[in-house]
């Protein structure tokens, strides 16, 4: 039954995301923050779909932490369960994103006029002063940043490791940053068909001291995530 019921969720998911996308890549893009609408849009039926045939609701906490203006998220991952419940979240998110996705079908080409950020994880010290840049004129614009630290997603109970993009956007942008963390991936496995019912915890922490340094930022961020 449960198989049943998050092939019901996924043929949701997968229609309403290709359906949206169409629209986005026919007239969206012409209409202020259009593609951001439908990406809400998808996120909000796919997490009523997730709620109705797979038993997983969303428990956000810390949400009334974020400010009016822009911010960066630095928010744990460990399923793709994460872009929805943050799309769904945030008001104008803009994510950092590895510019490989530019290439899947529809999708991807929306990304970049939705003012998400692509960065090249192998371009070393120039892509991440790219990310920074892009970065800054978006929280400028009263965009909420989110970032993944660990580049990928993490299984619970898996120790990852933070990237120094992070680090990057902490040191270059005069912005709060708030770690947040899941317990996603109990529901949402990384290569699972079937959904697990029961709660996903997203959790806002306050936002991290400024003038950090580099250990101490990927400290903060460990222990957070992981102990």
């Amino acid at each position: 039954m449960q198989r049943l019921r998050s092939f019901a969720f996924n043929a949701v998911l997968w229609v309403s995301g290709a359906l949206l996308s169409l629209w986005c890549m026919l007239v969206g893009r012409f209409l202020p923050d259009g593609i951001l609408r439908a990406a809400r849009l998808w996120a909000r039926i796919s997490l009523w779909s997730l709620r109705v045939f797979c038993g997983i609701r969303l428990d956000a906490q810390g949400m009334e932490l974020l400010p009016q203006g822009g911010c960066v998220i630095a928010a744990q991952h460990q399923s793709a369960l994460d872009i929805l419940v943050w799309v769904s979240l945030l008001p104008r998110p803009a994510f950092v994103f590895k510019k490989e996705l530019k290439r899947l079908p529809m999708f991807g080409s929306l990304l970049e006029p939705a003012g998400m950020i692509a960065v090249d994880r192998g371009g070393g010290r120039k892509a991440l002063r790219h990310m920074v840049e892009n970065a800054h004129a978006a929280v400028a614009a009263g965009r909420q940043v989110v970032i993944f630290p660990e580049g990928t997603r993490v299984a619970p109970g898996v120790k990852g490791e933070i990237r120094n993009g992070i680090v990057a956007l902490a040191q270059g942008l005069h912005a709060p940053l708030f770690p947040a963390t899941t317990d996603s991936g109990l529901r949402w496995g990384r290569l699972a068909f079937n959904k697990k019912p029961g709660p996903v915890n997203v959790i806002l922490h306050p936002a991290v001291p400024s003038g950090l340094s580099r250990e101490e930022m990927l400290a903060t961020l460990t222990r957070l995530y992981y102990d």
